[in-house]
């Protein structure tokens, strides 16, 4: 029993790890972009809001993804794609927030600190709702047709918990080596000083790259999910101009191509962002009118 046990559990850990392999982009993706949400806060909080939006990943693939994607597999799986385009559709719109921001558009700021960190922590659990989603259907889409419901169960609950502590692990690595570096300046010896006072001085910078690689992943990754699943639906439009680019170049290889096919997804991200943009915008508008504007149309 115990053998047979041991193989079962070997066999969910050798899936898991192949299919974890092929979301390693997008779990790349998922690093860059969360510790966006913990710039600004004081460094007491910084430890306790990673640790809320890992709770809220965790959720997000327990308790809603896993289950509803079984579930869609089984009895519907054409819905898969079209819910795959939404989520696509509002990382392009966050996305494209972000870029605006850099231009100095800007959002009115929250009343209080505690509601901006309530509103910001589930900004990212929104976020990580739908990077978690891609991660766990392409781990899903890897695994073996044959794997059984169980054994499928717990390959995605490893590929699940194993994602949540490595980006999750990495961003509290991220937000608090500044202070690591604080306590390295303290250090007798001078040459810890010295690498102390690198660290410290290197972060701003840091934090701006990382600021810019997660607002081109969230483009990235929702202008592919767009274009990828629009044409498994009902328009291969921007799917064969990808294709067209792609093909032209492929004589320079498998690099170049990843990075024209990165460019591509990125720029119709940001075009559909902007347009969604637009389109909140406007409706925001509309609806915010008082009745007197609205009499006097």
């Amino acid at each position: 029993m115990s053998v047979g046990l041991l193989a079962v559990v070997d066999d969910i850990l050798t899936a898991a790890l192949k299919a974890s392999a092929k979301t390693a982009g997008v779990v790349i993706d998922d690093a860059a972009v969360t510790p966006q949400y913990v710039q600004g806060l004081t460094p007491a909080r910084e430890l306790p809001v990673v640790r809320n939006i890992a709770l809220g990943s965790l959720f997000n693939k327990f308790v809603i993804i896993i289950p509803i994607a079984l579930l869609l597999t089984a009895f519907a799986p054409w819905v898969l794609p079209y819910l795959l385009i939404i989520g696509g559709t509002y990382l392009c719109f966050e996305g494209a927030e972000k870029v605006l921001e850099w231009f100095g558009f800007h959002h009115a700021a929250g009343e209080t600190d505690d509601r901006d960190e309530r509103k910001l922590v589930f900004g990212a659990i929104r976020t990580d709702l739908i990077l978690s989603t891609e991660i766990m259907l392409i781990a899903l889409a890897s695994l073996d047709a044959d794997f059984g419901i169980w054994m499928t169960l717990g390959a995605l609950a490893v590929i699940a918990l194993a994602m949540t502590l490595l980006v999750y692990g990495a961003v509290a690595l991220l937000v608090k080596i500044d202070d690591i570096g604080l306590q390295m300046m303290k250090n007798p010896a001078r040459r810890v000083r010295r690498t102390g006072v690198r660290i410290v001085a290197s972060m701003p910078a840091v934090f701006r790259v990382i600021s810019i690689v997660g607002t081109v992943a969230m483009l990235w990754v929702g202008g592919h999910l767009v274009i990828a699943n629009l044409a498994e639906t009902f328009w291969t439009g921007p799917y064969d101009l990808l294709h067209v680019v792609t093909h032209a170049i492929e004589a320079a290889g498998p690099v170049i191509v990843w990075i024209a096919d990165t460019a591509v997804s990125a720029v119709f991200g940001l075009v559909l962002g902007l347009l969604v943009v637009a389109v909140v915008l406007g409706l925001t508008r509309l609806f915010r009118r008082t009745p007197a504007e609205a009499s006097a149309h």
